[in-house]
């Protein structure tokens, strides 16, 4: 327990490094749903707790951490969890497929307490079983480590969101199956690895025949052979697969096939080759001995023995995050686990883009520039706003748009993000010399004090941040915010510091009532009342219809609205964002 609770500290110390209280303040959609996962994982874990140590009965060490504010409370939960599992399973072990802490991110950590929490369950409950009050969460959760690294990948980077049914029979194979057919076309998305796919495509072929004599006998075939090594035929992979077929009713029993055998032969070409090389290989691996392959194999690529699955994985963080495989371990029985291992670590824990300081000399010191209050955003296409880069703070450029997009790719302290080169000092030749995004997909992040999302655009599209600035700071109002900050001595700030909590939708007039809060920053944290609205639009002061948990409850229409002063006892704003049911 002594090593576990070192263990313990480290990742609360890296928690608490990591700027997560905007996860607990920010009251977007997205925050609301991890606070009600996290709270799903702590309510499971008591009653599972109660179960096994008895109504109320806890350890001595045990946190009965419930309070969602404390920036601690991820590594209390897995804390709890840890300790639970010792009694359980017994000190120090844990079956096979427990994850643990393998990343202080705390959406990976509670992601892997919720798996290794039904793993206990199906323990003491049985797989299917689980008590009345349970509340459980969506199937992938129960699903292997690659999956769901899989899954979490073609969601923040691709864009790309897992559509297998929660009611599907063995869910995980289905999603497993699902995920690396979205990722695959991807990865084989680039000109060369088009232009490869006919070698590899023939050399599967010569490599089926290949097994054929060694297990058949040189030149003896059986009936239903088709041996199709036509280089441009279109059927050359769908022969190549019937002849696999017919080796491994030999070597298996006629339609009898082992676990991991890949059944689905694909949509794109990509797919299918990946699914037969590597059934190829299971089968070769089955008839001749692991590791044995005939002369002159033409498989040369180790990775392609492993999973499907895993092969999607590896690809992805080699594309993404400079993963380089080892290759003092291709020749090992073991280099699958060991390559997935190293990959499935990258993917949670991926590599932050350094900044380059830029001394004097430094050829990288061109791409060094500063924001002038650009908009940023965590895709290319402006659609996920993270807030405003506030003005003189520095990045590195990496990367443009194609054509005539002024977007670019950039990094520095605690963000990783896409923003407008009109908005930085980044002169416009150096933006037209940074290479292009073909064939990168960046990994985007915002930790930074500043960001605050992701959530709508505040502007149409086509305005911009500074048309933005310029609307929000002189709005053609009866009451100006300017005006009120300098009667009371109270503090400007922008529409991303008023947290809104909706409360009721009226769509027939394309209103809502909002409870409304001032905060001391775009985090949304040390939140006070608003205390005042006054509408420009009709001169007067906008009444509050009512109050929820002690604040005033106004009505608005959806949409960026710049005619108003929204007004606490510190704080005053000349804007709001009141997003429609749509887009929260």
């Amino acid at each position: 327990m002594t090593r576990r609770y070192r263990v313990f500290i480290v990742i609360a110390l890296l928690i608490m490094t990591s700027i997560v209280l905007k996860v607990w303040a920010a009251p977007d959609p997205q925050a609301n749903l991890f606070e009600a996962f996290l709270q799903d994982n702590r309510q499971d874990l008591e009653t599972l707790a109660n179960q096994v140590l008895g109504e109320g009965a806890r350890p001595p060490t045990w946190t009965f951490n419930t309070d969602l504010n404390t920036v601690n409370f991820t590594a209390d939960l897995w804390f709890d969890n840890e300790q639970l599992a010792d009694a359980i399973f017994g000190g120090g072990q844990r079956p096979p497929a427990w994850f643990g802490a393998t990343s202080a991110v705390p959406e990976i950590l509670n992601r892997n307490v919720r798996h290794d929490m039904e793993l206990a369950a199906d323990t003491i409950f049985g797989a299917d079983t689980r008590p009345e009050g349970w509340r459980g969460s969506d199937n992938i959760y129960r699903c292997d480590r690659t999956l769901q690294n899989l899954v979490r990948l073609l969601d923040v980077i691709y864009d790309q969101r897992l559509d297998t049914q929660q009611s599907v029979a063995n869910y995980c194979v289905a999603a497993t199956l699902a995920a690396v057919n979205d990722l695959t076309p991807i990865l084989f998305a680039s000109s060369e690895s088009q232009a490869a796919l006919p070698t590899l495509s023939l050399a599967l072929r010569g490599d089926v025949e290949r097994l054929a004599d060694e297990v058949l006998g040189l030149g003896n075939r059986p009936p239903g052979w088709i041996g199709n090594a036509q280089e441009n035929s279109p059927t050359l992979i769908g022969d190549a697969s019937n002849d696999i077929e017919i080796l491994a009713d030999l070597e298996f029993g006629s339609g009898t096939r082992p676990a991991q055998w890949s059944t689905f032969s694909g949509t794109t070409a990509a797919i299918y080759y990946r699914n037969m090389r590597y059934n190829l290989e299971l089968l070769t691996d089955s008839a001749l001995g692991q590791g044995v392959r005939p002369r002159g194999w033409q498989g040369v690529n180790p990775l392609e023995k492993c999973t499907v699955a895993e092969q999607a994985l590896v690809a992805a963080v080699e594309s993404n995050f400079g993963f380089v495989q080892d290759e003092t371990i291709i020749d090992s029985l073991d280099y699958c686990s060991l390559t997935l291992f190293s990959a499935n670590n990258i993917a949670e824990n991926p590599p932050v883009p350094e900044v380059v300081e830029g001394e004097t000399g430094d050829p990288d010191a061109r791409f060094i520039a500063e924001a002038r209050y650009a908009f940023t955003y965590l895709d290319v296409a402006a659609l996920q706003y993270m807030g405003i880069m506030p003005g003189g703070t520095q990045f590195r450029a990496w990367y443009r748009n194609f054509n005539e997009s002024n977007m670019m790719f950039v990094s520095g302290q605690d963000f990783a993000v896409f923003i407008d080169q009109r908005f930085t000092s980044l002169p416009r030749e150096v933006f037209d010399g940074l290479p292009t995004l073909e064939g990168i997909r960046p990994l985007t992040f915002c930790d930074a004090f500043w960001c605050n999302g992701p959530g709508p655009t505040p502007t149409p599209t086509g305005g911009g941040p500074l048309l933005a600035l310029i609307n929000a700071a002189t709005p053609p109002a009866t009451v100006s915010a300017q005006q009120v900050a300098q009667a009371g001595a109270k503090a400007q700030v922008s529409w991303n510091y008023i947290r809104v909590t909706y409360l009721l939708d009226r769509p027939e007039t394309g209103t809502v009532q909002v409870a409304l809060e001032i905060c001391a920053e775009p985090a949304q944290i040390a939140c006070e009342p608003v205390l005042r609205v006054f509408d420009n639009s009709i001169g007067q002061e906008k009444a509050a219809i009512s109050q929820y948990n002690g604040l005033n409850v106004y009505e608005f229409t959806y949409g960026y609205i710049t005619n108003v002063v929204v007004e606490g006892t510190t704080r005053v704003s000349s804007d709001i964002w009141i997003s429609d049911p749509t887009i929260r």
